[in-house]
């Protein structure tokens, strides 16, 4: 492993203006990046700020899942999607600003949204309850 050097793959995006450094998986991948300018004329690339649909307004299907005493957001990221970072699609799917409230109280319902851009399968199977 190169440690803190810069993968090829890496250096290459960064070359191109407006290129996605983050994967199909990640909640960024469809974010828009910008590039700020500072006053000595370095480009700093940004994530732009990501805006959910309203509630109600989502268009993918979602199953309800009744939250269990000990599971944590990682948890049900890997059993819904098999990726414990895939967590932030439930929190998308759910009215939470701290994906712990996801989890916080056992017998509540939460929503696990259907399918899963770039891999998982998605709460639909009946692997939920």
């Amino acid at each position: 492993m190169a440690g803190s050097q810069p993968q090829p793959y890496e250096s290459a995006l960064d070359a191109i203006p407006g290129s996605h450094p983050y994967p199909r998986s990640s909640r960024y991948h469809d974010a828009e990046i910008g590039i700020h300018i500072q006053p000595d004329g370095t480009p700093v690339r940004y994530v732009k700020r990501r805006l959910l649909p309203p509630l109600g307004e989502v268009a993918e299907d979602t199953a309800t899942h009744t939250v269990s005493s000990g599971e944590r957001p990682d948890h049900l990221g890997q059993r819904y999607f098999g990726d414990p970072a895939a967590w932030w699609r439930i929190a998308d799917a759910n009215p939470v600003l701290d994906p712990r409230e996801l989890t916080a109280e056992p017998g509540e319902e939460i929503e696990i949204p259907n399918g899963f851009p770039g891999g998982g399968g998605g709460g639909g199977g009946g692997r939920h309850g």
